[in-house]
């Protein structure tokens, strides 16, 4: 039993609705201590069915789900009897009252519908069933699995949208925070029920169950960032069937010149805040924040290039690389140096650049890498479990993207971390903030970048609050990076100092939001505004000299309780912040 795990998520709620019962009456605060003892069994399961779900640690909660579905079903009673209902319409406690009912019904939800379906899933979508010792994907079991993941994703998320309902405003200060908890722990679940359901929907057909199907592998890098994560260093072909995933092709983008004009046409906003180059440049197609456009894009460049329709487009950086080399083991990178995970990232974004004076050399031994580290993933080197998880975590960082070609698959993936869709997803209550480099040369190895939500205050009485973004820069170069070759340092013809970067910040706002303040260090700073995706645009540049530092903060209007912000995964920072409000005095 994990009685220490089940606690913290609704714990906080009860515990703090304590003192407000007890005012409403001796019965009401007899159900709610029996609500309390209830919920206390209960909480923290939900708290943590996101990781449970990603480990795939199911036995235990199949151990003990009748013991939790029976405190579940205590808790929803104890708060739903007709003294407790009416006493939600009372001034002052009615509001707070209501909350917990509704956080003790989600509750009973879940632990009744959705996680008996989870509990079965250990023995159906084990990773070293599913991942067999030559690397192919047994779909089979994924096929099996799909209608009962969908079974408890439908009910978490209707658990979650209902204690989303509740409007933290409106209750005390010791019942809002704990609410938000329940919100945020409901909200995780949710997300990672519904992505382990893409994957089953998704997989099989994508990976040829139902014919061949032809991928493009994007490897980017991020020693020259882009809004994605990087400049796109290497292109493959992947070929899809039977649930075998094989790499057919290899190509160096030195294989795809600038074309006369956009192979896609460019809306007005992007040709403002990205520039011709977004639909002109195979390397530059990650301008924008939103993968689907990328993908788009670059399908079309392959299909002027080469004549070929492709039906998917993936993209990784240099750090899900280096997650997934934890999971197999060392592997020989081009002329014999072998690459681990702790030594890729010097390796293949600092070392190479040094040794191979010649660009078409270095971007060779890029593309060789990518290809090695995939074969080995796909022949089925190393565990199993070890290799899909370092792949989770990739992808709720945001540094694994996946667009398909076909409609029904695409807008399967959309709401998912997969798609990158930050302008054409679901997700527009986000804010962003994304980093292009302005150097053209590989300087952001050595670039720190951190991102928070600094600070934010809940909106009351139907006024937004307001959030603090905080972006902070730090470039330390070694002493000599003045005589590193031009490919690392930049071919800018002079306009930068050399051994200085230079970073464009682009900045987004929610959807119909707006940036009101924008402050460099301790100064207000203006930029190129625009609009984007119905989200107001502002874009500024950063040039800092080595052992230079700059301070960002970005000031939006928030009218929810919880604010996520997109962010250019770099080779510190993942490409997610989250905060949460703190009620203003």
């Amino acid at each position: 039993m994990r009685g220490s795990r089940r606690v913290r998520i609704t714990l906080g709620v009860s515990a703090g609705v304590l003192g407000v019962v007890v005012i409403a009456g001796g019965w009401l605060g007899y159900r709610g201590l029996q609500a309390e003892r209830a919920l206390r069994s209960v909480g923290d399961v939900v708290k943590g069915l996101q990781s449970d779900i990603v480990a795939g640690r199911t036995q235990a909660l199949a151990d003990e789900l009748p013991a939790v579905q029976a405190d579940a079903a205590r808790a929803r009673s104890a708060t739903s009897d007709p003294v407790w209902r009416l006493a939600e319409h009372l001034p002052v406690v009615g509001d707070d009252l209501a909350a917990v009912h509704t956080v003790a019904a989600a509750v009973d939800d879940v632990a009744r519908d959705a996680l008996p379906a989870i509990a079965q899933l250990g023995a159906v979508l084990s990773a070293q069933k599913v991942r067999g010792t030559d690397g192919r994907i047994d779909l089979t079991p994924l096929v099996d699995a799909a209608p009962t993941l969908a079974l408890a994703d439908s009910t978490t998320a209707r658990a979650r949208d209902a204690v989303d309902a509740i409007d933290t405003s409106r209750l005390m200060d010791r019942i809002a925070g704990p609410v938000v908890t329940v919100q945020d722990g409901l909200g995780k679940a949710s997300a990672a029920l519904d992505a382990a359901t893409q994957v089953a929907t998704l997989l099989p057909p994508m990976l040829g169950a139902d014919g061949p199907r032809t991928y493009l592998l994007l490897s980017l890098n991020s020693a020259e960032l882009r809004s994605a994560g990087g400049i796109v260093g290497a292109v493959a072909v992947l070929h899809a069937e039977n649930g075998s995933l094989d790499l057919v092709e290899q190509r160096t983008t030195l294989a795809f010149p600038a074309t006369a004009q956009s192979v896609l046409p460019l809306t007005p906003d992007e040709l403002l805040v990205h520039t011709d180059r977004l639909g002109r440049w195979l390397q530059d197609t990650v301008f924008t924040p939103d993968f689907p456009r990328t993908a788009q894009l670059v399908s079309a460049i392959w299909k002027q290039s080469t004549g070929e329709t492709v039906d998917g487009v993936i993209a990784t950086d240099p750090v899900a690389v280096k997650y997934l080399l934890s999971a197999t083991g060392a592997i020989a990178a081009p002329g014999g140096v072998e690459l681990r995970a702790d030594n890729l990232l010097s390796v293949l974004l600092h070392d190479s650049y040094l040794s191979m004076q010649d660009p078409a050399v270095a971007d060779e031994f890029y593309t060789g890498v990518a290809a090695r580290i995939f074969r080995a993933v796909g022949g089925g080197q190393g565990d199993s479990r070890a290799v899909v998880e370092q792949l989770a975590k990739s992808g709720e960082e945001r540094r694994l993207r996946i667009w398909s070609a076909r409609p029904d698959e695409q807008a399967l993936l959309a709401p998912t971390s997969l798609s990158g869709g930050f302008l054409s997803g679901t997700d527009d209550a986000a804010a962003g903030v994304f980093l292009n480099d302005g150097t053209a040369g590989k300087l952001d190895y050595f670039l720190t970048t951190t991102y928070a939500v600094e600070s934010m205050t809940c909106g009351k009485n139907g006024t937004p609050g307001s959030a603090v973004v905080r972006l902070d820069l730090a470039y330390d170069p070694p002493a000599d990076i003045r005589q590193y070759p031009m490919y690392v340092t930049g071919y800018n013809s002079g306009a930068i100092p050399t051994g200085s970067v230079q970073t464009n910040v682009t900045v987004y706002s929610p959807v119909g939001g707006s940036i009101t303040q924008q402050r460099l260090d301790d100064a207000f700073v203006g930029g190129l505004d625009a609009t984007e995706g119905g989200r107001a645009v502002s874009v500024m540049t950063s040039r800092l000299a080595p052992g230079g530092r700059a301070t960002y903060r970005f000031t939006f209007p928030v009218p929810a309780s919880s604010l996520d912000v997109w962010t250019t995964p770099t080779l510190t920072s993942s490409g997610i912040v989250e905060g949460s409000c703190t009620r203003a005095p």
